[in-house]
């Protein structure tokens, strides 16, 4: 498929839209040929744990793209009550990725956003460092990247700058 029309659209096995270009580490669309980087399976349900595992062995590759994708089913499958630590954390790696893409203001926004929204669950549901992930240490490493991002502006190591999730 060209992608060129709305006929040739690529479309999942529901029907719904989903290009199938490769895309690089950073989940950038790569021309159809192009090699790319494994995508993440989509709508796998973890355990929490295991969720916090493979988010940081991906952010720990420079994938924070993959690793928001493995919130993102977090997010979507988990208890209520959950979902905006989960929502927070995929933000903060959205965030990495736009900083990684030299997106200095995107970047430097969903950062903030992410902070706030783990720092506010963790505040509400007294749970600073729900399944080991140290949430205040967490929030704290998005606002100073937040503004070393807004000053240089230039594209960050998303490898070198990936967060510690747990302590």
């Amino acid at each position: 498929m060209d992608g060129t029309s709305p006929e040739a659209r690529d479309r999942d096995s529901a029907g719904r839209a989903r290009s199938a270009r490769p895309r690089d580490g950073l989940g950038r669309p790569l021309p159809y040929g192009a090699e790319g980087v494994p995508r993440q399976p989509e709508g796998v349900v973890r355990a929490p744990a295991d969720t916090v595992a493979e988010a940081q062995r991906l952010l720990d590759e420079g994938k924070p793209f993959h690793a928001h994708e493995v919130f993102e089913d977090a997010w979507k499958s988990g208890p209520d009550e959950e979902r905006e630590l989960w929502r927070g954390l995929a933000q903060l790696a959205v965030g990495l990725t736009h900083a990684a893409r030299g997106n200095a203001t995107g970047g430097a926004r969903l950062l903030r956003r992410g902070a706030g929204a783990v720092e506010d669950w963790a505040r509400l549901r007294g749970r600073p460092e729900p399944y080991g992930v140290a949430l205040p240490s967490v929030a704290g490493w998005a606002r100073e990247l937040a503004v070393e991002v807004e000053g240089g502006g230039a594209a960050v190591d998303a490898a070198a700058r990936a967060p510690r999730l747990r302590g």
